[in-house]
């Protein structure tokens, strides 16, 4: 089963090399990965998928908590969260094929952001599997490359992840 982890973490060098390097060392597969910054400049979130079972999710979330850079993790509930992607793709465009082509971009709502004499850049942000469904349909035009951001989740509503304010943190101590 695919989990998805939300991770804050201090937005300096060599801290995504210690998270992916605890996954290496424990021998667990990151399926997507998504890093940028937050509205706190000296915090970045990462958006860490993984595959495996409840304990396997609750093992990691664990020893990543207890990485010194990390400040926050929470494993994110499917059903509580808004999830996308978004996907760069080149295909192959002929002058014939041009019209059938932008037909399916804009049946997926997603926008042409190139034009070459040969080829089109397409934009789509959605669920994987609307990502996954347009590929589907431009493979027989001729897909040249694709470059995906990975998974990337909010919880909904007023639900956040955040870090603990300072103040929390001077109380209990």
């Amino acid at each position: 089963m695919r989990h998805t982890l939300a991770v804050l973490v201090e937005n300096r060098a060599g801290v995504l090399a210690r998270v992916a390097g605890l996954f290496r060392r424990r021998g667990f597969n990151i399926e997507s990965l998504a890093v940028g910054p937050t509205e706190d400049p000296t915090v970045s979130r990462m958006t860490i998928v993984v595959e495996g079972d409840e304990r396997m999710v609750d093992q990691v979330v664990k020893q990543l908590d207890k990485l010194i850079d990390v400040i926050h993790v929470e494993a994110l509930a499917g059903g509580e969260t808004v999830s996308r992607e978004l996907a760069l793709i080149k295909v192959r465009a002929k002058p014939a094929n041009r019209t059938a082509i932008i037909q399916i971009v804009d049946v997926f709502r997603a926008n042409v952001i190139d034009v070459g004499k040969e080829t089109l850049v397409i934009e789509v942000t959605g669920e994987e599997d609307k990502v996954n469904a347009l590929l589907e349909l431009l493979q027989e035009y001729g897909i040249m490359e694709i470059v995906r951001t990975g998974k990337i989740a909010l919880n909904r509503g007023a639900k956040a992840i955040q870090q603990p304010a300072e103040d929390e943190e001077e109380a209990s101590a």
